[in-house]
């Protein structure tokens, strides 16, 4: 299928769609998940980390497909023991972000989606598309801590919602002027 440029993402710029190339990006977002779920400052249910940065970055960059790929290798990466959680933990460890960790691959596949609609061009589409993933992670994180720990709706919204809000609109400032510099940089040079 031949692409328009409204339908390319970062990746596809840069690197040709080969079979070798997308299992390559697909690791390599979660790789970098991996990493940016380390980065963290620990509060009680869930860790402040960069690690829903990575998952909108790697959405934004690869794409609605390759991007809930590489957040689902990341998630079966947690589920067989690999230590790629914050601090380091497994999914049993993790468990009551396990509701955010499986909304990373829905977020992912949304903000993938919206970047091929061009929405990693502008600072305001950016910020649109990382608001719009932030609330998918937000509505599965929430629910994973009220099936979880059985918190109700309000505790939930509470503890797993509300102290994110500020580092999220952060994070999305930030993505909304890395992403269209690398477009104008993948513009001017390649």
């Amino acid at each position: 299928m031949q692409m328009t440029v409204a339908h390319i993402t970062l990746a596809d710029r840069f690197v040709p769609r080969t079979m070798v190339n997308n299992i390559a990006l697909i690791f390599g977002g979660a790789l970098v998940t991996a990493l940016a779920a380390q980065i963290q400052i620990p509060m009680w249910p869930v860790p402040l980390t960069l690690q829903t940065f990575a998952v909108l970055l790697v959405g934004a960059t690869l794409g609605a497909s390759r991007g809930a790929a590489s957040l689902s290798v990341y998630l079966a990466m947690g589920a067989a023991g690999l230590p790629v959680f914050a601090s380091a933990r497994t999914l049993t460890g993790a468990l009551p972000t396990a509701g955010y960790i499986v909304g990373f691959v829905a977020a992912a596949a949304l903000v993938g989606f919206l970047a091929s609609k061009g929405f990693s061009r502008t600072p305001l589409k950016v910020a649109l598309s990382f608001a719009a993933g932030s609330v998918v992670i937000y509505g599965f994180g929430a629910a994973g801590l009220m099936m979880i720990l059985g918190l109700s709706f309000e505790q939930a919204v509470a503890a797993g919602v509300i102290p994110f809000l500020i580092g999220d609109a952060v994070k999305a400032i930030a993505a909304a002027a890395m992403l269209p510099l690398a477009w104008k940089v993948l513009k001017k040079y390649f």
